[in-house]
């Protein structure tokens, strides 16, 4: 069996057994990827979100995400903030390293290009985004080896969490943002 029949089997599989058992609906699909869930209600009040205890008299001292989430740069997918800009324009400052206050970002301004197959345009990644928020190890070995030509990924890949979706899609901004990451003509 070829890798390009192994893709749809696997997308049917999702379509028919993974997507019922999720919950998600045809129609309820992002046009662009029909197995992605629409985004709506993104930053719920907090006694609605599902995490928090809506009975605990605590959650008042707690702000709501809106209230928060507006001080920050507007974006235009997940809960609507662009994370980077309002990192670059000093509206958050994470600590870079969980165990150490005082660590710094360092700076790698390394762009790859990650040639597509297909229509879509390429991928470029910036090293230089990621070490903002990241240490090289957070990635390197665990999920990408440091080779050239050495990562084999697909949309298939990060949909499932593997790859760029160990972060894109839970943590940061979701895949279905395409031309944040597809943004190099080929």
């Amino acid at each position: 069996m070829n890798k390009q029949n192994q893709r749809w089997i696997i997308l049917i599989v999702v379509s028919l057994f993974i997507m019922p058992l999720l919950g998600i609906a045809a129609e309820q699909a992002v046009p662009i990827n029909r197995l992605l869930k629409p985004h709506k209600d993104e930053n719920r009040l907090l006694k609605e979100d599902g995490i928090h205890d809506p009975a605990n008299p605590e959650l008042g001292k707690l702000k709501e995400p809106t209230e928060v989430l507006k001080t920050l740069e507007p974006g235009k997918s997940g809960n609507f903030v662009d994370w980077s800009a309002s990192l670059e324009k000093g509206k958050i400052k994470p600590q870079y390293d969980a165990k150490d206050p005082s660590a710094q970002a360092m700076p790698m301004d390394l762009n790859v290009v990650i040639e597509v197959t297909g229509s879509a345009p390429n991928v470029l990644f910036p090293h230089a985004a990621h070490l903002k928020w990241l240490e090289c190890n957070n990635c390197h070995t665990a999920i990408f080896e440091a080779k050239k030509g050495a990562n084999k990924t697909s949309m298939e890949k990060i949909l499932i969490g593997e790859s760029c979706g160990v972060c894109h899609g839970s943590v940061a901004f979701p895949v279905n943002d395409c031309e944040r990451c597809h943004s190099q003509k080929k």
